[in-house]
């Protein structure tokens, strides 16, 4: 089961590598049309909504690649300074709560989209739960991978 799971990971990192990039890569375009408009012609309306939104895309992708590859800043210090069984049980709680809190905030990534659900983006008309729904969907995915990482810890041969 565990392998089955670390294989589904490694598809969704590959799908969330690529949409993050091309989102990067996307807003890099959208900025850099931006500046040569603002300068030389006439500023283009849309362009600092689409910015902005895959700003935030990427942001919350990255997280998702930083939380696979275990690049979040963490201060380990204290809990890898301490006995084995009471290390695997302080990395048990961590991951218990990184579950909860991933948990709440596909509940509320999915209230808000439901409370935005009627308002539409200024300038692309754009309705906003599309945008918001990277919350949940990347909550999902960052569920998935500390269920998948508690599982590793459970069933690890002792250090």
């Amino acid at each position: 089961m565990l392998s089955a799971l670390k294989s589904v990971e490694r598809g969704i990192d590959a799908v969330v590598r690529r949409v993050a990039f091309v989102a990067l890569a996307g807003m890099i375009v959208v900025i850099t049309l931006q500046i040569i408009f603002r300068v030389f012609f006439d500023a283009i309306s849309w362009s600092e909504e689409v910015a902005r939104y895959l700003l935030v895309w990427t942001t919350f992708l990255g997280a998702t690649l930083a939380w696979y590859r275990r690049r979040h800043i963490a201060v380990t210090f204290v809990v890898d300074g301490l006995p084995g069984p009471v290390r695997r049980i302080a990395r048990t709680i961590a991951h218990l709560i990184s579950i909860a809190f991933f948990g709440i905030l596909i509940v509320v990534g999915i209230r808000y989209m439901s409370t935005q659900g009627f308002q539409v983006s200024a300038s692309l008309r754009l309705p906003m739960p599309y945008v918001y729904s990277i919350i949940p969907a990347t909550s999902a995915v960052m569920l998935l991978y500390a269920v998948t990482d508690l599982l590793e810890l459970l069933f690890q041969e002792d250090e």
